[in-house]
């Protein structure tokens, strides 16, 4: 059973909506004034709140505003009840995030339309949301398991042949032990720290005073010099240093110089990773006024729009198809630090046929 929340302070009104509710099959509560409706929600985070908008202390404005501060409550849907539906009344309702505006007075199928409307619109955002929440568990039952597993094997049996063994090896084979150690080591770290700064970026996210803050005390990098040599550091640990081009030209960018450096070689390893050698992986900037752009060029197995839209964390396509290293958190490591600093990332792509990948910054002031 659905439950609705109505917040009205005129008695009869409240009376008569919760009334027709109940007799629709909802489960309604009332709250006779805005403080009592925002404590109500919080305690009982309905399905839907109808409020009206003039209550003394705190008006319905002044409700939506809390519960939109609040990522608990952020999503609930919300229809004003009012009197006023003067143009600039509803903007503001709908700069909140309202939902919807009904007229005091309304008929009571214009009200059951409304909510049925919001209602099956929910539904649909919670069946997405589920949908993503079941592919990503099943990238991550797919991928990490095996990532963590493959470099922790290595360390394992191979520093087990130095321990039982050492007396009986020549320093040449102690010395490729080691560097096996080495790599599943590097791998494991990368592994860990992406996931780290992962996290770190969605809860970053969630925070848009943060965010605010750290753009307008963002450290500032020398494009060129950072991406050529992380674009050196990929191709020449791939082996590709010949299939790499780069036209890149110079620019103060609004992102800190590890963070740049990070997106660079997130982007650019996956051109590597995703494309045949021999082919080129093309490094271009331009700059404009106030934003450069990044572009990274492959032309490897590409990506569907499908795939596109779906990029996300720990998203692996086709897997079972393709061997591949990594976790599948480069693509939204470079997202996320793009949008943090006022950027986006954009991809261009089609299956077979490689990929373009933008990333626009905004140049320091």
């Amino acid at each position: 059973m659905k439950r609705v929340l109505v917040i009205e302070d005129e008695d009869e009104i409240r009376s008569n909506l919760l009334e027709l509710l109940e007799i629709e099959g909802f489960d309604a509560m009332g709250g006779e004034n805005g403080w009592i409706g925002l404590k109500l929600a919080r305690e009982h985070l309905p399905s839907l709140i109808i409020s009206d908008v003039m209550m003394p202390e705190l008006d319905g404005y002044g409700v939506l505003e809390e519960l939109r501060r609040d990522p608990v409550t952020a999503t609930i849907p919300f229809i004003f009840l009012t009197a006023r539906a003067e143009r600039a009344d509803l903007r503001q309702g709908m700069e909140l995030g309202a939902d919807d505006y009904l007229t005091k007075p309304f008929a009571r199928d214009e009200l059951l339309k409304a909510i049925d409307t919001r209602l099956a619109k929910q539904n649909t955002v919670e069946q997405k949301f589920q949908k993503q929440l079941e592919d990503l568990r099943g990238s991550i039952t797919l991928s990490l398991p095996h990532e963590l597993r493959t470099p922790l094997t290595g360390i394992l049996g191979f520093s087990a042949v130095l321990v039982e063994s050492y007396d009986m090896l020549a320093g040449r084979e102690i010395l490729e032990i080691a560097q096996v150690i080495q790599t599943s080591a590097e791998r494991l770290h990368r592994l860990v720290e992406n996931y780290l700064l992962y996290a770190d970026l969605e809860i970053l996210g969630l925070n848009q005073d943060k965010v605010a803050a750290l753009q307008a005390m963002a450290e500032t990098s020398q494009l060129k010099p950072v991406v050529t040599q992380a674009a050196l550091d990929v191709a020449r640990k791939a082996g590709r240093e010949t299939d790499l081009k780069l036209d890149l030209h110079d620019a103060t960018v609004s992102m800190s110089q590890g963070y740049l450096k990070k997106s660079a070689e997130e982007l650019i390893g996956n051109a590597f990773k995703f494309s045949k050698a021999g082919t080129p992986v093309h490094v271009t900037s331009r700059a404009d006024t106030d934003r450069v752009t990044l572009t990274i060029i492959d032309q490897g197995r590409g990506m569907t729009a499908q795939q596109i839209a779906a990029v996300g964390a720990y998203m692996q396509f086709e897997r079972r198809l393709h061997e591949q290293q990594g976790a599948g958190l480069g693509l939204i490591i470079a997202k996320r630090l793009a949008e943090v600093y006022g950027g986006e990332l954009s991809i261009e792509s089609q299956s077979g046929q490689g990929t373009t990948a933008h990333v626009t910054l905004p140049t320091a002031q």
